[in-house]
C-alpha cells in the first residue's frame, strides 16, 4: 500500500456540506492501489462515551493518471462530526487513517478518540452557497464595441465599416453600441441564450474599455444609463440574466484619480491609490515599461494597479459595485484579474454585493486551479480555463490522447466542491484567446466536437459572440472582429447546430449537474463520456480515430459528421453522437 499517496483534509473540497444537510467527504488514494474504503463516523461527544455510530463504503468516483478519488455522502443528523477511514489493498493490507495519520488496524487504534479527523460543529453559514439560477444558465459573451451598431450617431469620429473580413487593429473603432445589443436580443432568445456577459462598458477611450476613467458613466459610444436600463429589463423579460465586467485590478491612465497623481505627484491625495514606488512620476521614467515606477496590470503602462487595501479605494470600488445593482438590478459581476487583487477586498465585495442582491453570480478570472478563492467567502466560480485547454489540446489541437484526455478531465472533477463545480464558467475561447475556429485551423467539424464536450460538462457553458456564425480571428486583436450577421439564416448550418445544442444541454441540466460521470476509452481513441443520474442516462460516443466507429442505433438526439447504412450507426473520424432517449421519453 502505497501510505504516500493517502490524502485527506477536513474542511476543505475533501470535506464540505453540499445540499440537502449531506456531507461529502473525499479521500485520495494511489490509483489502482485500494480495494475498498469504509468510513466510520459519528458524533465526537458520543464517541468518547461509546464508540463510532456509522459506517459507509466508499465509492471510487474517479481516477486521474495517479490518483483514485473516493466519495461518500453523510447525512448532517450530526451537528458534529469525527470520522476515520478504514482503507484495504488489493494484497489484503488493513490500515486506519486519521488526524494522526495512517496507523494499524486493531480495535484499540479504531477506538482511540485521538486518530480520528473533526468537524467540531457543522455550521450552515460556514458552507459554500451558490445562487440555483446558474448551472442552468447558457451564457454568451459580447465584446459590445464588435457586436452591433444600433445608433450610428455614437460612433468614434474615424469608425470603420462593418466588416468582418477586416483584421482589426488595436486603436481601431467599428461603432457598436448598446442599442445594438438590445436589437439582436430576439436573435439571442430564439439561439436560446440565457445569460449575457459583457465586457466593460463603462468610460474609457480604448475599444476594449478594461483601461476605465469613470466606473460610474456608460461609455458615450455605447449609449447611456437610459439604454442600458432599456436592456437589463428587455433582457429580463426574455429569461436572461446580464453579467457586467468590473475591472478593478487597475484603472485606466485618463482616470481623474491617476492624473492627479501625475499632476500632484506625493502631494496627490490619491497617491496611496496605487502603488507608486517612486516620485515623481514623469514621462522619462516611462520608457522602459519593465522599469515603470510604479505597478500596473501586466507592463501597460495606461493600465495603473489600483491599492484595493486602501480604505478609500475599497469604499469607492465597493460603491461602484452596489450602484449597477441597486440601480440597474444587473445579476452578476466578471472579476477582471481577480487573482492579482487581495483576498480581504473580495471578501468585503461578497458582503457587499450579495447584501444587496443574494442570489448574484460572482465569478473571478482565474486561469489556474483556484482553490483559495473559492471556499465560500470570496467568489461562487472562476472562469474554468483549465477545461477550455483541455478539450481544445484533444479535440482542436490533437495535441493529447485519449487516456490523458481522460486523467486531465477527471482529475479537474475533483478541485472543488460539487457545488462550485456546478457553477464554474466553462469557455473555449474569449477576447483574450484567439478563437477556437481558428484554433482548429478551419475546421468546423473539430469546432462542434470541442463544443457538444463542453455542453457536457458539469458547470455553466458560454460561447463567444460569432462561434455560431463561424467567425474566425487569430490572438486580439483579431478575435475581436466584428460580428457577422449577414450569414444569419435559416441555412446557416452552425447557427442550426448551435440551437440544437443548447436545447440539448437545458433538456439535460440536472443529469448533468447531479448525475455521477463516467469518461472510457472504449476503443483506440474512441471516447465514451456517460452521465447517470435518477436512473436516467446521457451518453456521448467521440471519435477521433482516423476510422468509422459502427453503432446499432442510431436514435441519436445530436450527432454530427454521421452517416446511417445498413441500420446502423457510422460515426465518421472526427464526429460525434449524443443520446439522450430516457430523457426525452419522459419529458414527453
Amino acid at each position: 500500500m502505497e501510505l504516500s499517496a493517502i490524502y485527506h483534509r477536513p474542511e476543505s473540497e475533501y470535506a464540505y456540506l453540499y445540499k440537502d444537510k449531506t456531507m461529502h467527504i473525499r479521500i485520495r488514494t494511489k490509483r489502482g492501489d485500494i480495494e475498498n474504503i469504509t468510513l466510520h463516523y459519528g458524533d465526537p461527544f458520543i464517541f468518547m462515551e461509546d464508540h463510532y455510530e456509522d459506517s459507509k463504503e466508499m465509492v471510487k468516483v474517479t481516477s486521474d493518471a495517479l490518483f483514485d478519488y473516493w466519495q461518500v455522502g453523510v447525512s448532517v443528523g450530526y451537528a458534529r462530526l469525527q470520522y476515520l477511514f478504514e482503507i484495504k489493498d488489493k494484497q489484503g493490507q488493513s490500515i486506519l487513517y486519521g488526524d494522526k495519520g495512517c496507523v494499524e488496524n486493531t480495535l484499540e487504534n479504531l477506538h482511540y478518540e485521538g486518530n480520528g479527523f473533526k468537524l467540531p460543529y457543522i455550521h450552515e453559514i460556514d458552507a459554500c452557497h451558490v445562487p440555483d439560477w446558474v448551472s442552468k444558465t447558457v451564457w454568451y459573451q459580447i465584446f459590445p464595441e464588435r457586436f452591433a451598431n444600433g445608433n450610428p450617431a455614437l460612433s468614434p469620429e474615424g469608425a470603420l465599416a462593418w466588416d468582418s473580413s477586416i483584421t482589426p487593429k488595436s486603436e481601431d473603432f467599428f461603432g457598436g453600441d448598446l442599442q445594438g445589443i438590445i436589437d439582436h436580443l430576439d436573435n439571442l432568445q430564439d439561439l436560446g441564450i440565457t445569460g449575457l456577459y459583457l465586457c466593460p462598458i463603462f468610460e474609457s477611450p480604448s475599444n476594449h474599455k478594461y483601461n476605465t476613467t469613470d466606473y460610474f458613466e456608460i461609455d458615450r459610444h455605447f449609449g447611456d444609463k437610459e439604454t442600458f436600463r432599456q436592456l437589463v429589463e428587455q433582457a429580463h423579460q426574455r429569461g436572461m440574466k446580464i453579467m457586467l465586467d468590473a475591472v478593478f485590478n487597475h484603472i485606466g491612465d485618463q482616470s481623474p484619480q491617476w492624473q492627479d497623481v501625475l499632476k500632484n505627484g506625493e502631494n496627490s491625495v490619491y497617491k496611496d491609490w496605487f502603488h507608486v514606488q517612486e516620485f515623481p512620476v514623469t514621462r522619462d521614467k516611462l520608457t522602459n515599461p519593465r522599469k515603470l515606477p510604479y505597478h500596473t496590470f501586466a507592463f501597460e503602462s495606461y493600465m495603473p494597479k489600483l491599492n484595493t487595501a486602501n480604505p478609500q479605494v475599497r469604499d469607492y470600488l465597493l460603491s461602484v459595485a452596489t450602484y449597477w445593482i441597486e440601480e440597474f438590478d444587473i445579476d452578476a459581476w466578471r472579476l477582471d484579474v481577480a487573482n492579482e487583487v487581495d483576498h480581504q477586498f473580495w471578501r468585503d465585495f461578497r458582503k457587499a454585493v450579495l447584501a444587496k442582491k443574494p442570489d448574484l453570480y460572482i465569478l473571478g478570472e482565474v486561469w489556474h486551479t483556484s482553490q483559495p478563492w473559492l471556499n465560500g467567502d470570496e467568489f461562487h466560480a472562476v472562469m474554468n480555463y483549465p477545461l477550455s485547454d483541455s478539450i481544445k489540446d484533444y479535440f482542436l489541437r490533437g495535441v493529447k490522447k485519449t487516456n490523458q484526455f481522460i486523467d486531465e478531465i477527471n482529475g479537474q472533477s475533483m478541485y472543488y466542491r460539487q457545488q462550485i463545480s456546478e457553477v464554474m464558467f466553462n469557455l473555449l475561447d474569449s477576447h483574450d484567446t484567439e478563437r477556437i475556429l481558428a484554433t482548429a485551423k478551419g475546421n468546423v467539424q473539430l469546432v462542434k466536437s470541442a463544443l457538444a464536450c463542453l455542453f457536457l460538462q458539469r458547470g455553466t457553458p458560454c460561447f463567444y459572440y460569432g462561434t455560431e456564425l463561424e467567425l474566425d480571428g487569430g490572438p486580439d486583436p483579431d478575435c475581436r472582429r466584428v460580428m457577422p450577421w449577414e450569414r444569419v439564416s435559416d441555412s446557416n448550418d452552425m447557427l442550426h447546430f448551435m440551437k440544437k445544442l443548447i436545447h440539448l444541454r437545458k433538456s439535460v441540466s440536472d443529469i448533468i449537474q447531479h448525475g455521477t460521470y463516467n469518461l472510457k476509452e472504449i476503443k483506440p481513441d474512441v471516447l465514451s463520456l456517460t452521465w447517470d443520474y435518477d436512473g436516467q442516462v446521457l451518453r456521448a460516443i467521440f471519435n477521433q480515430s482516423k476510422e468509422n466507429y459502427l453503432l446499432d442505433s442510431n436514435s441519436a438526439t445530436l450527432a454530427s459528421h454521421c452517416q446511417i447504412s445498413d441500420g446502423q450507426l457510422h460515426i465518421l473520424p472526427k464526429g460525434f453522437v449524443i443520446f439522450a432517449e430516457v430523457l426525452e421519453t419522459a419529458a414527453n
